[in-house]
């Protein structure tokens, strides 16, 4: 039997979201930042790699990056960028290089180049920025810069990703008279907005977002200090090993008042059976094997990225779950509905696939090797499932080189026999 070893101190890495959002800001500012804890991967080099490319040195010293800002608008030069696979890094790069009075490629990997970008395009284009699709409309590569005129007031579709609305908040200190966003009536992930509002607020920015409105004021960005969270999507699997395998984990050093919504997964566990906690060292989970995992019934809209976690936890309930609110995530760097559902039959999971998510039934799960699709978060989810079925094989395991380079050394080294 495989279980968790009682007492162990996970530390996750430093939050890929916050860590960009904090880069795009200390680019931004007229002053030097000290960002610590700053998270590793594929996704944080291609922020900095960029940021050079653009003008910004960027000094790093283990997890810590000196960022010198002074991000220079006026510039004339035409400059190209490579986002590489990064969604994120993509939609913050475009909006902060349509400040630039010279023109700015921002490109990608050709699965980057397939996911959609047209709110944002569109979003800028009528504040103001020229804004030109190279390839296929809506999609990378796209050529941006400064218009001659920019407007304050701007309406946002946020029922496809939060990244639109976020990489036009942390631009709007920038714009002569700020920015006013209003979103439409279905806003996705609303908690990485709100961690936009926190980091923009750590660097000086004056910003405020309620109900459907968000407002920037006129200003700049300050130089900070500024020390990034664990990574609450990144936590949530050996959280979910937990579940799964029975143990005790703590993840140290983050709490309940994380910036990030993905916090919320470790009361999903708790729904499902698993004790939770928090301690002076960090959120804690424990599980006797012997206690049966219950399923849920959960809209998981705001905690999207741990869907393939939940579904993964899901396929060792005693009773069926449902995940609901998700349709968009299809268009992430997968089908994180279609993609996950179809390698996860494999295993001989009963799962019925619904217009916005998938219901799970409990099942008698047999080996199979699984396709990661280029998805860092299916491959970090299905290594969870081979500590309890043998012969699962997750096929280009390289792809969590995306957030957690370390993932399967930290996985083992948690697990014993």
């Amino acid at each position: 039997m495989t279980t968790l070893g009682d007492g162990n101190l996970v530390l996750v890495p430093g939050s890929k979201s916050i860590t960009n959002r904090a880069l795009v800001c200390a680019a931004l500012a007229k002053s030097e930042s000290v960002i610590s804890n700053c998270a590793p991967g594929d996704d944080t080099e291609a922020m900095i790699d960029a940021l050079r490319i653009l003008g910004v040195d960027v000094d790093r010293d283990g997890d810590c990056l000196r960022v010198s800002g002074n991000f220079d608008v006026a510039n004339t030069s035409e400059l190209r960028v490579d986002a590489k696979l990064a969604g994120t890094t993509s939609r913050f790069l475009t909006a902060l290089c349509s400040l630039r009075v010279g023109s700015t490629v921002i490109d990608g990997h050709e699965p980057l180049r397939k996911r959609p970008m047209s709110d944002l395009h569109s979003a800028l284009r009528s504040l103001g920025a020229n804004v030109a699709t190279i390839g296929a409309d809506g999609c990378l590569p796209v050529r941006v810069s400064s218009g001659t005129k920019w407007q304050a007031k701007v309406a946002v579709h946020a029922n496809t990703s939060s990244q639109f609305t976020s990489a036009l908040m942390m631009i709007g200190p920038y714009l002569p008279s700020g920015l006013e966003i209003e979103l439409g009536d279905e806003v996705v992930s609303r908690g990485y907005i709100e961690m936009t509002v926190g980091v923009m607020r750590a660097f000086g920015a004056q910003t405020d977002f309620s109900g459907n409105q968000i407002w920037v004021s006129p200003g700049e960005y300050q130089g900070s200090s500024f020390a990034v969270e664990p990574d609450a999507s990144a936590a949530s699997y050996p959280l979910g090993a937990v579940a799964i395998s029975g143990g005790l984990v703590t993840i140290e050093n983050l709490s309940r008042n994380s910036l990030q919504g993905d916090v919320e997964f470790i009361d999903l566990l708790a729904r499902m059976g698993c004790q939770v906690a928090e301690t002076a060292d960090g959120l804690q989970i424990r599980r006797d094997k012997a206690d049966r995992l219950q399923g849920v019934s959960v809209n998981m809209s705001q905690i999207s990225d741990c869907v393939p976690t939940l579904a993964v936890v899901a396929m060792f309930a005693e009773s069926p779950t449902e995940i609901s609110g998700v349709g968009f995530i299809r268009s992430k760097e997968s089908d994180r509905i279609g993609d996950l559902i179809r390698e996860l039959r494999k295993l001989g999971a009963n799962i019925v696939e619904t217009s916005d998510g998938m219901v799970i039934k409990p099942a008698t799960l047999h080996g199979a090797s699984l396709d990661t699709h280029h998805d860092h978060r299916l491959a970090m989810a299905f290594a969870l499932i081979q500590r309890e079925v043998s012969g699962v094989e997750v096929q280009n395991p390289d792809v969590v080189t995306k957030s957690w380079p370390k993932y399967f050394e930290i996985l083992k080294s948690f697990y014993k026999s």
